[in-house]
C-alpha cells in the first residue's frame, strides 16, 4: 500500500529569537548567525529529497526552505503559523515579570490566551486542522515525498497529537534546521489518525542519521527546562 512521507523541518532563528523576545506572527527576518548555520548544516550533511514543499507563512520559514531547497516554490500554509502572542509579541520574558497577566498565563502552561492573542488549545487546534488538510490534500493528488518547514512549537504539537511512538511535546524537541520524517499508512490514518515517526534530520551521507549531537542536546534540555517549568510555575513556553 502507498505511504505518504512528510518531512517537519524547524526554521532557523530571527534575531528576536535569539534575544530570548516571544516572535509569532511579528515579521523578522533570518539572523546573520542563522544563515552561516544553515549553510554549514547543508554542506555537512544531506536533506531529502521531495516533490512539494509547504512552509509557515513566517519569513523565516519560507527562507530557511530556500536556502535548504532553492529549486522549491513553497506553498504556504496559514494553520502552519507560530502562536498569536498578541500584546507580548517582540517583548522577552523580563519585560514582562511585573504584569500580573503574564504571570497568570505562564502558571497555567499557557492554556490561558495573551492578552490579544491565542491559547495553547487554540493555537493547537488550527495546527491540527491545517495538518490534517495538508495529509488529505496528498492522498489526493498522489504526493507521496513533502517537506514542511516550520515553527518548533507546531512540529512538538503535531508530533505529539498523532506521532508514533507516543511521547511528550517537549521530547520532540530539536534543534534549528533540525526536524523529523514521518510516514502516514492511509488506513492507519483514517482509522487511528496516528503516524510514524522513523528517523531525524538532516542525514548522513551514507543515508543514515549523523551523530544527533544537536537534536539529543535539544532535547535534553527541553526535559530539564520542562521540569524546573513544572516545580516552578507549571509551564512551558513555545520556542519559534
Amino acid at each position: 500500500m502507498r505511504s505518504y512521507v512528510i518531512h517537519l523541518l524547524r526554521n532557523m532563528p530571527c534575531e528576536g529569537n535569539l534575544e530570548g523576545r516571544y516572535i509569532g506572527r511579528t515579521e523578522s527576518p533570518l539572523a546573520a548567525s542563522s544563515l552561516r548555520d544553515l549553510v554549514s548544516l547543508k554542506q555537512k550533511y544531506r536533506y531529502p529529497e521531495a516533490a512539494a514543499f509547504y512552509a509557515s507563512p513566517s519569513t523565516r520559514c519560507v527562507d530557511t526552505l530556500k536556502i535548504l531547497y532553492p529549486q522549491a516554490d513553497p506553498e504556504v500554509i496559514l494553520e502552519m503559523a507560530e502562536c498569536d502572542f498578541g500584546d507580548w509579541e517582540g517583548k522577552a520574558a523580563q519585560e514582562l515579570q511585573q504584569d500580573p497577566r503574564f504571570l497568570s498565563w505562564m502558571e497555567q502552561g499557557g492554556n490561558a490566551a495573551p492578552p490579544n492573542g491565542e491559547s495553547g488549545l487554540v493555537f493547537l487546534q488550527r495546527v491540527c486542522k491545517g495538518f490534517e488538510t495538508l495529509v488529505q490534500n496528498l492522498m489526493i493528488q498522489g504526493t507521496t515525498q513533502a517537506v514542511l518547514c516550520t515553527h518548533a512549537g507546531v512540529i512538538t504539537g503535531l508530533l505529539s497529537a498523532y506521532g508514533l511512538p507516543r511521547a511528550q511535546p517537549y521530547e520532540w524537541m530539536c534543534e534549528p534546521g533540525c526536524g523529523y520524517s514521518v510516514r502516514i499508512t492511509p488506513s492507519l490514518w483514517m482509522r487511528s489518525m496516528v503516524m510514524e515517526v522513523y528517523q531525524t534530520l538532516p542525514l548522513g551521507e551514507d543515508g543514515e542519521r549523523p551523530d544527533h549531537v544537536v537534536v539529543d542536546l535539544a532535547r535534553e534540555a527541553a526535559q530539564r527546562a520542562w521540569g524546573e517549568g513544572r516545580q516552578e510555575t507549571g509551564s512551558q513556553e513555545t520556542q519559534a
